[in-house]
């Protein structure tokens, strides 16, 4: 007899945990590897990088990480910079890892920071306040 379950049919709303676990393992290794190894890239020296999170693809074989350089300046050249060297970083990362296949890589840069500070600059608009008051509950314009 067949299970069913309740999430319905097709794909699943979101990744399974084992994506999840292996991101995070992923991201961990990353973040070792880009604080102890000195990448000769001018783009990326001095720059203090956040791995924010890595999704993984549904056969592990794929692994997309998200950064956001510290201060989030010079974002698109540190994005860049990295994906030049994913096959490097791809060659640490499968020396630190226990897993049957060393995912590529490829990095794209953390937006959630800059959509999170518009969204505050949004709520402190006196408009926005207003609007967000006590008492407007009921509807009344």
């Amino acid at each position: 007899m067949k299970r069913h379950t309740g999430a319905g049919r097709g794909a699943p709303a979101g990744p399974s945990q084992r994506q999840l676990r292996a991101g995070e393992l992923i991201r961990h290794a990353l973040v070792e590897i880009l604080r102890e190894e000195e990448i000769p890239d001018p783009d990326l020296t001095g720059v203090s990088i956040t791995l924010t999170e890595v999704r993984m693809s549904p056969d592990l074989r794929h692994a997309h990480g998200f950064v956001e350089p510290l201060g989030g300046q010079e974002a698109g050249r540190v994005v860049t910079a990295l994906n030049r060297h994913a096959k490097f970083l791809r060659g640490r990362l499968g020396r630190r890892i226990d897993m049957k296949f060393t995912p590529d890589l490829k990095f794209a840069h953390d937006e959630s920071f800059t959509e999170a500070a518009r969204m505050e600059a949004l709520f402190r608009d006196p408009r926005v306040a207003r609007d967000l008051g006590p008492g407007d509950s009921d509807g009344e314009a």
